[in-house]
């Protein structure tokens, strides 16, 4: 399910997954595919870890990486899910070959 709502999305970002839902901050990015299939990506991770555990693997495996690079964008974009989303996103495909908890080979 997408919501829109450009208060829950954080500065600086244009979306969001919080499973069941797909957060954008416009209407207009409904349309953008890259995107939505990116945060598809992420709504898989969040499934397969049962969901509360990938937030606390995302935040934890961010700081790591924080205190590692010293540079957020640099932590951000290092993290296994966004390795994974990032790397896949233009794959339209991919969500239905993608093997089980496949975001551990971008560790």
């Amino acid at each position: 399910m997408i919501l829109i709502s450009k208060y829950l999305i954080p500065k600086g970002y244009t979306a969001m997954a919080i499973y069941p839902f797909l957060v954008l901050k416009t209407n207009s990015q409904k349309q953008n595919k890259l995107l939505v299939n990116h945060e598809k990506i992420h709504l898989r991770q969040q499934l397969e870890l049962l969901i509360f555990p990938f937030y606390v693997w995302y935040i934890l495996e961010f700081l790591f990486r924080l205190i590692n690079y010293r540079n957020w964008v640099l932590a951000y974009k290092n993290i296994s899910f966004e390795r994974e989303a990032y790397h896949n996103q233009s794959d339209f495909g991919y969500l239905s070959k993608r093997p089980f908890w496949t975001f551990i080979n971008y560790m």
